[in-house]
């Protein structure tokens, strides 16, 4: 008797051209944000700073890049994939727009002050995209957890499935850092960083994910390769904020800082180890030929 669920052959961005494009687009702004503030300088008075438009745009481009390269792995229904594409790629350039603009018109999008009715309709709407991205997300991150997903790229999967919880990380830090009223808390706490590692374990950990798969490895070790770096990334991620909601920066010397030192560390051991057997093996054919 066949599989209930045979293996789906799938590719990573397959069909997510718009999604790709929009990603792209995020970086090119960033670089015309960037020649800007290399030319003029990044604070617009009086309260905007086109480098802080550089780093978003960046940010949220490789986000978009990245949510693009796994879509095709979450098993999604047609439906609902073309939903999670459209509302994706809208909240994505109100939030090109709303960070970009308002900068370099010198406002704050997020925190107007004495601003015109415009600006405090960007900044509502702005709060909204963020609020809409984060339901959109979580909606998407749960298809990774179901068994469909999983039986078609177990190993892929379990990767996929670390980084979602790290991105929750990420989204309870820009909740955080918007009811704070601002990124930095208690003496020298800055919740920017959490808010920031949570997002890159979407490249982290599928990547250890994505070398398992393609090494000669038992099922076991695979497994066991991709659990140590989610583990211990996630529990990274945990120490950060832990250490940021006592109020130092996280290079304040202390036993939870050295936590997640160790913790960020461990979870390159795997890569690492099979970066390395990459290299082997490549040296071993170069000698046979």
């Amino acid at each position: 008797m066949g599989s209930m669920n045979p293996v789906v052959p799938v590719k990573f961005f397959e069909g997510e051209k718009w999604m790709v494009l929009t990603g792209l687009l995020g970086l090119l702004l960033a670089g015309i944000c960037a020649v800007w503030v290399i030319l003029n300088g990044g604070p617009v008075a009086p309260n905007g700073d086109v480098l802080k438009a550089v780093s978003f745009d960046a940010a949220l481009g490789i986000f978009l890049l990245t949510t693009a390269a796994i879509t095709p792995f979450a098993a999604m229904g047609t439906k609902s994939i073309k939903i999670f594409r459209r509302s994706s790629i809208l909240i994505t350039l109100f939030c090109y727009f709303a960070e970009t603009a308002q900068n370099f018109r010198g406002v704050n999008p997020r925190f107007v002050e004495n601003g015109t009715p415009f600006d405090n309709i960007v900044s509502a709407l702005f709060s909204l995209a963020a609020f809409l991205l984060v339901l959109n997300y979580l909606i998407f991150a749960v298809h990774f957890f179901r068994r469909k997903a999983y039986v078609q790229h177990a190993v892929l999967i379990v990767g996929i499935r670390y980084s979602m919880i790290a991105v929750m990380f990420s989204f309870a830090a820009g909740i955080w850092i918007s009811i704070n009223q601002g990124r930095f808390t208690g003496l020298h706490g800055n919740i920017i960083w959490l808010h920031g590692l949570g997002f890159h374990a979407l490249q982290a950990v599928p990547f250890a994910a994505w070398l398992a798969e393609r090494k000669s490895l038992n099922t076991l070790n695979r497994h066991t390769f991709v659990h140590l770096t989610g583990i211990a990334y996630v529990l990274g991620l945990v120490a950060i904020g832990w250490q940021t909601y006592l109020g130092y920066s996280i290079f304040h010397l202390s036993v939870v800082s050295l936590l997640a030192i160790c913790s960020f560390l461990i979870a390159l051991v795997p890569v690492v180890i099979m970066l390395r057997q990459s290299k082997s093996a490549a040296k071993v054919r170069i000698y046979n030929h």
